[in-house]
């Protein structure tokens, strides 16, 4: 990262009162906004996001306690037909079928189409903030990320809707930004920060860092996962406390210990130790054995309980499973769902 790039990135900490990296993480971060889906004008609107650790003078109550927070993190399979019909299904599941609730999603291989049927959906319009209202981000990419956010769990700084108003206790929507890493494949790492009531402090707020990650693919040579995981743990660092979750694909045997050697802690060896916890190639129709694709990586922040999230098959309209024909399951991966 040359001195420009550097002078950059310290401007964009200091006027977006973010913390970031400050050594050469070759990063270049491009901050972005949350959306809202607006009724009343039928589109998706910009949010305004809290910035600083300050509370406002917004207490919380004595009885406050680190919040235990939700997060589905799913590959949902770009390449594969009717993209619609499979993202709408997990959609429903995800939201309404899953326990505990769901306060964080993190979607990866969001294709064109399925960006689309997401933004479009009744109840992530109704109950859901998203780092997307449109693939103007994605560039030239055929698929991206995605990071959707509770209503029912978070809240803005501000009140752009009656609706949308601070909640004494709840967690806040803060900066939400893209850094771009090293990669053979135009990918990059989807950041946002969250601020929790202070336990120890009514008056202060916890900044907490979001991650979310599709690494490089393929067992090709030189890798660029080691580079790619150590920028996304110098992130972490940075904001003190957070997670990476999302598609780590640890392919080559140098990538099983990538996760440790940064730092983090696998959320699934702290709470499954010696289970296998495959997310890809559970079927037993891929080219390669069953693996652990899907990884939550965190940092100052403690594991409470993870599974790993089956990959159904999609239904028609009588309820039961397509035929053999079309019954493509939701994606190639299944989904990890994590408490922390």
């Amino acid at each position: 990262m040359d001195w420009y790039e550097r002078a950059r990135t310290s401007a964009l900490s200091r006027i977006h009162g973010t913390p970031l990296p400050r050594s050469d993480t070759q990063a270049r971060v491009v901050f972005r906004s949350w959306y809202y889906f607006d009724p009343d004008g039928q589109q998706w609107m910009p949010a305004r996001a809290t910035s600083t650790t300050d509370n406002g003078g917004i207490l919380g109550r004595d009885n406050d306690a680190p919040p235990l927070l939700t997060l589905l993190t799913w590959n949902i399979d770009a390449s594969s037909a009717r993209a619609e019909d499979r993202v709408s299904e997990l959609i429903a599941y995800a939201t309404a079928q899953l326990h505990p609730d769901v306060d964080i999603i993190f979607f990866q291989e969001v294709s064109r189409p399925a960006l689309q049927q997401i933004l479009k959906d009744e109840t992530i319009r109704g109950s859901w903030f998203s780092s997307e209202c449109d693939d103007r981000a994605w560039g030239n990419q055929s698929f991206a990320t995605m990071t959707l956010l509770s209503k029912k769990r978070f809240a803005l700084a501000g009140s752009e809707t009656t609706t949308l108003r601070v909640r004494v206790g709840s967690p806040r929507l803060g900066p939400v930004w893209r850094a771009s890493v090293p990669s053979r494949f135009g990918r990059d790492a989807l950041c946002c920060d969250i601020f929790t009531p202070s336990p120890n402090s009514f008056t202060r707020l916890t900044r907490t860092r979001l991650i979310k990650v599709h690494l490089d693919s393929l067992p090709l040579n030189p890798s660029y996962r080691p580079r790619q995981v150590s920028i996304i743990s110098r992130f972490l660092r940075s904001a003190g406390r957070g997670l990476a979750a999302g598609d780590f694909n640890p392919v080559l045997e140098e990538d099983a210990t990538l996760v440790k050697r940064n730092g983090l802690i696998d959320a699934w060896e702290a709470v499954h130790p010696g289970q296998p916890g495959c997310t890809w190639g559970t079927d037993g129709k891929q080219a390669y054995p069953p693996t652990r694709l899907d990884k939550v990586a965190l940092l100052g922040l403690r594991p409470h309980d993870i599974n790993v999230v089956d990959a159904k098959r999609l239904i028609n309209a009588d309820g039961q499973a397509t035929d053999s024909e079309n019954n493509s399951p939701w994606s190639d991966h299944h989904g990890l769902l994590c408490s922390f």
